[in-house]
């Protein structure tokens, strides 16, 4: 369990991954593709790929003819590895900012829902067009983590109204770099790429029930986990009682279905 220096973001097993973020992948995956329009016959590099939502995804189509995915934890590549079954998949442990490939080894290059815990997203920008070919696509998604996710805000304003300490760890979660509406397109010009698109793209996650809601908070992954395990037990269980109100919101145990939005951006290498 750790957070890297070049991605802060922590991580602890592929399960517990899946738990807190992999089943929102797996609904943001195809939206996300069908928004490059990736042209089929191609070779793909899946960047973050984290336990390989979007690698499978991509996959599903018959065409393309390769996907490699990378991701700095060992346990995520090591769950996607065990999941794979298709011989056109790859999974390695590697930096997004420091790839292990020669230049142009790709036909496209994507990012879902990691640039935005890379501290230095600009070098693995570079890096992503460093390994695409000319012409090839370059594409991204990062959630709107402001206003866009409102599972995420549940936890982090009930927590912020609690613990003083809770206000300065939301106010760096919702303003991470590339997760503001223009964020992604400034950062794709000024990396040289041509036509330029950014877009939004929204789904829905549906929770069985609040335990379901919270078991993520009290796991090893991500940026609500990270802020969780800073505290005593009795302000733990404070949290969760009242994010449990939260969630109930004057009806009564049972499932709830929230939205979450992300911003998407594309571009060519020159």
């Amino acid at each position: 369990m750790s957070i890297s220096r070049s991605l802060q973001f922590l991580s602890g097993s592929g399960s517990g991954y899946e738990l807190q973020m992999g089943r929102w992948s797996r609904r943001l995956a195809p939206h996300f593709i069908r928004f490059t329009e990736l042209p089929g016959a191609s070779q793909v590099l899946d960047v973050g790929c984290g336990t390989g939502s979007l690698s499978f995804c991509l996959a599903d189509d018959p065409e393309v003819c390769g996907v490699h995915g990378i991701d700095l934890s060992p346990d995520y590549i090591a769950y996607a590895k065990q999941k794979n079954e298709d011989s056109r998949l790859t999974f390695q442990v590697g930096d997004a900012c420091s790839l292990p490939f020669p230049d142009t080894s790709f036909d496209h290059a994507l990012s879902m829902l990691v640039l935005q815990f890379v501290p230095r997203s600009d070098v693995a920008l570079r890096e992503m067009r460093r390994v695409t070919r000319r012409g090839g696509v370059i594409a991204a998604a990062t959630w709107d983590s402001r206003g866009g996710l409102v599972a995420q805000r549940i936890i982090l304003d009930t927590a912020a109204v609690l613990d003083p300490g809770a206000n300065d760890f939301r106010a760096r979660t919702c303003t991470r770099p590339l997760s503001r509406p223009g964020d992604l397109e400034r950062a794709w010009r000024d990396a040289g790429l041509e036509d330029v698109v950014e877009g939004m793209l929204t789904i829905r996650m549906e929770f069985a029930s609040f335990a379901d809601f919270w078991a993520p908070a009290e796991g090893c992954d991500g940026p609500v986990a990270e802020y969780v395990r800073t505290l005593e037990p009795e302000m733990r269980a404070t949290l969760r009682e009242k994010v449990r109100q939260a969630y109930l919101d004057g009806d009564g145990e049972g499932a709830r279905s929230y939205a979450a939005i992300a911003w998407v951006v594309k571009g060519k290498t020159p």
